[in-house]
């Protein structure tokens, strides 16, 4: 205990804030037009104006793409990269490879998306974003990026904020 007081003496400015309240939760849909095969579309906006909305200081908003082709990705938006993402899973997830989701034999689905499924699964559906003072806590160059994989499409997104 002693410790804990000689360093909370020494300390001038905690780097870190406390807020209580009643715990509130807000939800949205919001449906995404996605123009490519493979698509990156930035969210960032819509979250932080969804999250602004709903006047929660400090909390999470989850993201989730309710989709199995769709997923989510927390990076830096930038054309190079962005390539460079659709190069990267292109080559962990080959298209022309035969997966047997593909095949009639094994298969009812004949949209040839097996490699869509795959990337989602090793990219992921979901990210949650703290919320702190009202804005969102991502870094200067991190921005939220919807995948697509089997586009063009319409794809929804729900978000939920909760938080005091």
């Amino acid at each position: 205990m002693e410790a804990l007081k000689a360093r909370q003496s020494d300390e001038e400015t905690p780097d870190c804030h406390t807020n209580e309240g009643t715990v509130r939760v807000f939800s949205k849909t919001i449906t995404v037009k996605t123009h490519e095969r493979t698509d990156l579309i930035n969210l960032s906006d819509d979250i932080r104006e969804f999250a602004a909305s709903t006047g929660v200081k400090d909390g999470y908003v989850q993201v989730s793409s309710l989709h199995t082709t769709a997923g989510l990705i927390v990076n830096e938006w930038q054309d190079a990269l962005l390539v460079d993402v659709k190069n990267l899973t292109e080559s962990i997830v080959p298209r022309d490879t035969y997966y047997r989701h593909n095949d009639p034999e094994f298969s009812d689905c004949d949209r040839h998306n097996a490699d869509s499924h795959l990337r989602i699964v090793v990219l992921g559906h979901n990210v949650s974003v703290p919320i702190e003072k009202g804005e969102l806590v991502l870094g200067r160059w991190q921005s939220v990026i919807l995948t697509e994989f089997d586009g063009p499409n319409h794809r929804k997104v729900f978000m939920q904020v909760f938080g005091i």
